[in-house]
């Protein structure tokens, strides 16, 4: 069974593979651009019908929404494939992936900036200042993160020359789901995508709620198959092992996880607040993490 998901794994999550999709998505970007720019402009000369969702065609700068999606879904694919190799990594990813779907709003913002001198009483003004702050806090958190990963390395680099056959077998059961996440991924972007373009063509909603609607399409719906995808992790863990301060860590990654999650459903600062929040304590975890490692290996 594991030769046939190896096999798989050489298609969807190769390094080649991985080369492929990153070019593919960059030329998809590209050329999403274009065409976002020209339907903005075909509308504005009233070639085309105006969209019941009007949140992306105010301004040429909502364009960048377009090419920004395809790179994130490209994101979403390294995540899956940083899964069988590093856990760290893998959490990561999820950071920056929200990281850029909180970039990707400021260039929504930027269109509906008002630019008066009661900066504070605008609300389009403030919005852009708090997902501003919010994704300069985020790039230093992933910053330490990172930082923080390469640590843990170091620390038990020693202990990582011989792997025993308790993670070799967890790392088995990782390249497992991964690859089963790949078609999950896969089919759960076009429904997502396909049914908002059914809402907004043919089906008559409300669409008061505007960009926020956009930005939790796919994501919303991922970020829940995230949260079980860590849960059986975790519960796969105890197989590998029970010491205190790894099971400690990866339960407060699934609760960064649920806090993301729990930001699409949330607008204005308390938005940015949770995603902040999130990731602050993905960090925390791992900063108290590795002291507890420091303790394991000087007494081992």
């Amino acid at each position: 069974m594991y030769q046939f998901f190896q096999k798989i794994n050489q298609i969807f999550l190769s390094e080649e593979t991985r080369k492929r999709a990153e070019r593919f998505f960059v030329i998809l970007a590209i050329i999403s651009f274009i065409i976002h720019l020209g339907a903005i402009l075909l509308i504005d000369v009233g070639f085309l019908e105006t969209p019941k969702d009007k949140s992306l065609i105010i301004s040429p700068l909502a364009a960048i929404y377009t090419p920004f999606s395809f790179i994130l879904i490209y994101e979403v694919y390294l995540l899956v494939f940083y899964l069988p190799k590093s856990m760290t990594d893998y959490i990561g990813k999820q950071y920056e992936i929200i990281t850029l779907i909180l970039i990707r709003k400021i260039f929504y913002d930027l269109s509906q900036l008002k630019l008066t001198t009661n900066w504070f009483e605008a609300e389009a003004d403030l919005q852009f200042t708090y997902d501003i702050i919010g994704v300069l806090s985020l790039f230093v958190l992933i910053f330490l993160f990172y930082k923080l990963s390469k640590k843990y390395k170091e620390i038990t680099g020693a202990k990582q020359i011989d792997i025993n056959e308790k993670t070799k077998r967890f790392i088995r059961i990782k390249t497992i789901m991964a690859n089963l996440l790949v078609p999950v991924v896969f089919i759960l972007a076009i429904y997502s995508f396909g049914n908002w373009i059914f809402e907004n063509t043919i089906e008559v909603k409300d669409v008061s709620k505007g960009i926020k609607d956009v930005n939790s399409i796919f994501f919303d719906d991922f970020f829940t198959v995230l949260i079980l995808t860590d849960v059986l992790l975790l519960l796969i863990t105890f197989f590998q092992t029970d010491v205190f301060s790894r099971v400690i860590r990866n339960s407060g990654f699934i609760i960064s996880t649920i806090m993301i999650k729990l930001s699409f459903s949330t607008d204005g600062v308390l938005n940015t607040i949770l995603i902040v929040c999130a990731v602050g304590f993905g960090v925390l975890l791992l900063l108290i993490f590795n002291q507890y490692k420091k303790i394991e290996v000087k007494y081992d």
